[in-house]
């Protein structure tokens, strides 16, 4: 059976997830509902997180497709899978345009030499410009230095929602027929004639299941693999190893299915080789040539995991000691490529309360998803602020720079230039978008976006769409005052009450509503005028016999500002922790007392 290999890549929420299901949908592959996000939390956000691989089959040709992830964070899951594939879907918003990601991973894809497939789809939105979408897209093929054949790529307009595809948008379309056929028709054939050769097959990407072990999903560039057969593995270094294919699983849809040979060409699952890992060369002789490496982007934020040690520690949690967690950390580096944790900390004595584990990061999402993800399971924590690695080149500091591209009303414009600028962010680009719409481009350091995107919701009341991608590491911006406003600590513990809230809501914004329980230390607000104030959220009101009519005055509580995990490690500052239980994400100080408070300052 001949074999196309194809990724779908695209900026987030530009439709790439349910292009790839109205594909397998339409192909017989899945049923109706049946969604390449199957994590809760993609189908929650609405985003991909981990890049999946998926089957089709349509006229005996064996279509594998991987969906990848559009957010910036996991960006290093998209870089390998455009290493095992032969062309791309490019899938551009006909009303957004290309977007940051969108230039991310097209660069990656045309350094590979790979010639992509354009889908512009949503073209069925009110403001949908197809015709501008498709000429901005040639604009960035030639300002990435695609080659003449590249920047001559075909072009598909698509309703992926509707499982819509035509060549020409005067075309009559009902399905996705059109795509398929351009797909058999531009993509190549992979592993034609390389069957006979002998095995080289290479890892892209990671599985794990509690039975098998670590899963290796592959794509086998040459020779055939069986089940039972013994490997050499060999490294990019050149070291060598060896091991047994002990099961092996090929994709049908999403569905694994169990195969016991596989040829070139394929991407298969395999089970057996427990301490295999990325880019590594899968083959059957000692003399095999390795496959090139595969780089793993490295992580650009790093925060400590600690156990949680505060007055309401335990009361929601299953798994709460320092062991569970080191364990279900061992466990997600199993899978999490982009991921890197230090267990070697001991000295967490003051500060945490037993060890300490420094996990470092592609960025805030990228971290908080893991957050979410544990604490569903049943673990409690408390992580400290996130902060920036920083390398050192030639004797010099250097730090990680993000690209902005922010698109916003123009009436807003004004604060968001203002409040970058103190960031240290400089203004490259402006575009005049529709109507009274504007596109800003920037590029400035990540500390400076650190806690930014809240503000930034703010100051343009939800309208805005700000992205950003990480560029590279350039040398240190210097220092960045970023924190207007001071923390509003609780100096009493128990429940607190309307009537107190009431009185504390004008001194800033407050997180917890009244009844929430709170204890000594625990951050419940911000102060707008930028002090730590000790306030006493639990104090009730002064009752007294006399009643005359119109001295009490009507409560009215503003609705809190309630912290979700995303948006603690946003807010919080260095001397803090974020304490996550599976029911409740709270903001505390590291010193529970004012005293505590007072000895670390000194």
């Amino acid at each position: 059976m001949e074999i196309r290999n194809i990724a779908i890549i695209a900026h987030v929420d530009h439709g790439k997830t349910t292009l790839t299901d109205a594909l397998m949908r339409q192909t017989g592959a899945a049923e109706e509902g049946v969604s390449m996000d199957s994590n809760d939390l993609e189908r929650e956000r609405g985003i991909t997180i981990y890049s999946k691989p998926a089957a089709i089959f349509y006229k005996d040709v064996k279509i594998n497709i991987v969906d990848t992830p559009g957010h910036a964070d996991f960006g290093s899951e998209v870089e390998r899978v455009l290493r095992s594939i032969d062309s791309v879907l490019l899938v551009v918003d006909a009303q957004e345009g290309p977007m940051p990601q969108t230039r991310f991973v097209l660069k990656k894809s045309l350094e590979l030499g790979l010639k992509p497939i354009v889908v512009i789809n949503k073209i069925d939105k009110p403001a949908a410009d197809p015709a501008r979408a498709e000429e901005q897209v040639l604009e960035l093929f030639l300002e990435l230095g695609a080659t003449d054949e590249q920047s001559d790529f075909p072009v598909m307009y698509a309703i992926g929602r509707q499982g819509i595809a035509k060549r020409k948008l005067t075309d009559e379309s009902t399905d996705l027929t059109p795509l398929l056929d351009m797909i058999l028709e531009k993509v190549p054939a992979a592993g034609k004639g390389l069957e006979d050769k002998p095995l080289r097959a290479q890892p892209f990407n990671l599985g794990y299941d509690n039975f098998l072990g670590r899963l290796a999903v592959a794509r086998i560039y040459e020779g055939k693999i069986k089940t039972g057969q013994s490997v050499t593995i060999k490294k990019p270094t050149g070291e060598v190893r060896t091991g047994k294919v002990i099961r092996m699983f090929s994709f049908k849809g999403l569905q694994k299915v169990e195969a016991t040979e596989a040829q070139a060409g394929d991407i298969v699952l395999i089970a057996g080789l427990t301490d295999i890992f990325i880019g590594e060369t899968i083959c059957d002789s000692v003399d095999a040539e390795p496959l090139p490496a595969i780089a793993v982007d490295e992580p650009t934020i790093t925060l400590n995991f600690l156990v949680n040690n505060s007055p309401f520690a335990g009361r929601e949690g299953k798994f709460v000691t320092t062991r569970q967690i080191r364990e279900r950390l061992e466990r997600e580096l199993e899978v999490n490529v982009g991921l890197k944790v230090d267990f070697g900390n001991e000295a967490g004595g003051a500060q945490g309360g037993g060890d300490v584990f420094k996990v470092s990061g592609r960025g805030e999402l990228h971290i908080a998803i893991l957050l979410e993800n544990m604490r569903r399971e049943g673990y409690e924590m408390q992580v400290s602020q996130p902060q920036v690695i920083f390398h050192e080149v030639n004797g010099e500091k250097h730090e990680p720079f993000e690209e902005v591209v922010i698109d916003t009303p123009s009436t807003y414009q004004g604060a968001i230039i203002e409040r970058l600028g103190t960031r240290k962010f400089i203004l490259k680009d402006i575009k005049m978008g529709e109507g009274d719409g504007v596109r800003l481009t920037f590029e400035g350091p990540t500390r400076g976006l650190l806690g930014y995107r809240s503000q930034f919701v703010l100051d343009t009341k939800g309208e805005g769409i700000l992205s950003s991608r990480f560029v590279e590491f350039r040398p240190y911006a210097g220092e960045i005052v970023k924190r207007a406003v001071g923390s509003m600590i609780s100096m009493a513990s128990g429940k607190t009450l309307g009537f107190s809230l009431w009185n504390l809501q004008d001194r800033g914004t407050l997180y917890i509503k009244p009844a929430t329980e709170v204890y000594e230390g625990m951050v419940i607000g911000n102060t707008s005028k930028g002090e730590e104030m000790t306030v006493n959220p639990t104090k009730g009101k002064q009752l007294t016999n006399m009643r005359a009519s119109g001295t009490d005055e009507a409560m009215n509580l503003v609705p809190p500002y309630e912290i979700t995990i995303e948006r603690g490690l946003e807010v919080m500052v260095e001397d803090e922790y974020l304490e996550i239980t599976p029911l409740s994400v709270r903001l505390r100080k590291q010193g529970l007392t004012e005293m505590d408070r007072t000895k670390a300052r000194r």
